[in-house]
């Protein structure tokens, strides 16, 4: 069989280990890889390389994609949805491995359904696709926004101010949910709920009055803020425009929030956006060997013919999903988790 591996969306940590476990376990079977470049927008030019051995040798540890990705949609455009169906025959795949979150994945089941034999692999550092446990990029993530937050403890006391950090997550607040817990964050906001400022703020006040001259706050680049003087919540964007799959870009909510809590309480107050040093890097243990796993996994239900499926975690398991049940909602926070947190507001 041919078979051809995309990685689509943000960039994320682990996705170089699935790619080489892609290639390693499909040589076991007797398979060839072709590494189709720039995710779907490389389908759609018919730019491709071979991948062997050679190719994936040394890149467990090594963040980014050597196959490169984008953010393309086929579908946006009947033209483009033809090329890329045409294209998919000429290059004579016998199937395709698509690695991606919610709008990779989302194409990949439009083409399955289209009558093409794809296998799903998920990848987003925000923990969000339906199905699975935990993706891989997302223990990084975690990891790097965790050890920010340490490293902003001190600063903080020391200079007896308010810090926010600003860090990942649209829709859902699984980086800041975890990082928040594990860094001993004071306050954590999330999109999955609206957050009244003046809550915030008297939660800052009463840590002065027993004497606790800092605070640590994270908040998600989606969080809402709802301030009872302007009677409305409060959703920032860095830029309007929106990309090819209708989303626009998220950014400021840290520097709002960081504004609004000096301005009542009069403490100063500092913003750290982690932005995308949150992607960057090596992956860690956990995500190297989850990424292993799901890569192996995708090509033996390549091998079975088993088509239409994305791999995923349940528990510790390796099983998998099909790709419609993947895409069909965004995984938002476990409140159950975020009561968790509340305990330590304050």
């Amino acid at each position: 069989m041919k078979i051809g591996i995309l990685t689509g969306g943000g960039d994320c940590p682990g996705l170089n280990a699935v790619i080489r476990a892609v290639v390693r376990r499909s040589l076991r079977y007797g398979h060839n890889v072709t590494g189709i470049m720039q995710g779907w927008k490389g389908l759609l030019e018919k730019k491709t390389r071979d991948l062997a051995i050679n190719n994936v040798s040394g890149i467990l540890h090594v963040g980014g994609t050597i196959l490169g990705t984008s953010r393309t949609n086929p579908y946006k455009a009947k033209e483009t949805e033809n090329e890329l169906k045409r294209n998919f025959k000429e290059l004579s795949l016998d199937a395709l491995v698509a690695v991606g979150g919610e709008d990779t994945l989302g194409v990949a089941n439009k083409l399955f359904k289209d009558g093409f034999p794809v296998v799903g692999v998920p990848k987003t550092i925000d923990n969000d696709l339906n199905g699975t446990d935990f993706t891989f990029g997302f223990d990084t993530a975690i990891t790097i926004a965790t050890e920010a937050i340490d490293r902003l403890h001190t600063t903080a006391e020391s200079h007896n101010r308010v810090i926010v950090c600003e860090v990942m997550g649209r829709h859902a607040g699984w980086i800041a949910t975890y990082a928040g817990i594990a860094g001993g964050a004071d306050y954590i906001l999330i999109p999955e709920k609206e957050t009244n400022i003046h809550d915030l703020c008297n939660a800052i006040q009463e840590r002065s009055l027993r004497g606790k001259t800092f605070s640590i706050i994270v908040v998600a680049e989606g969080a809402k803020i709802f301030d009872p003087e302007e009677k409305k919540d409060t959703e920032i964007y860095a830029k309007t425009e929106q990309d090819e799959f209708g989303h626009a870009i998220l950014g400021g909510i840290g520097n709002l929030l960081g504004q609004k809590i000096e301005k009542i309480t009069g403490h100063e107050t500092r913003v750290s956006v982690l932005g995308h040093i949150q992607r960057g890097g090596s992956p860690t243990p956990h995500d190297r060997v989850l990424a292993t796993r799901f890569g192996v996994r995708a090509i033996d239900l390549v091998n079975q013919k088993n088509f239409g499926k994305m791999v995923a975690l349940q528990g510790n398991e390796i099983v998998d999903v099909s790709l419609s049940e993947a895409v069909k909602e965004l995984k938002t926070v476990d409140m159950r988790l975020y009561e968790i947190a509340k305990v330590f507001f304050g």
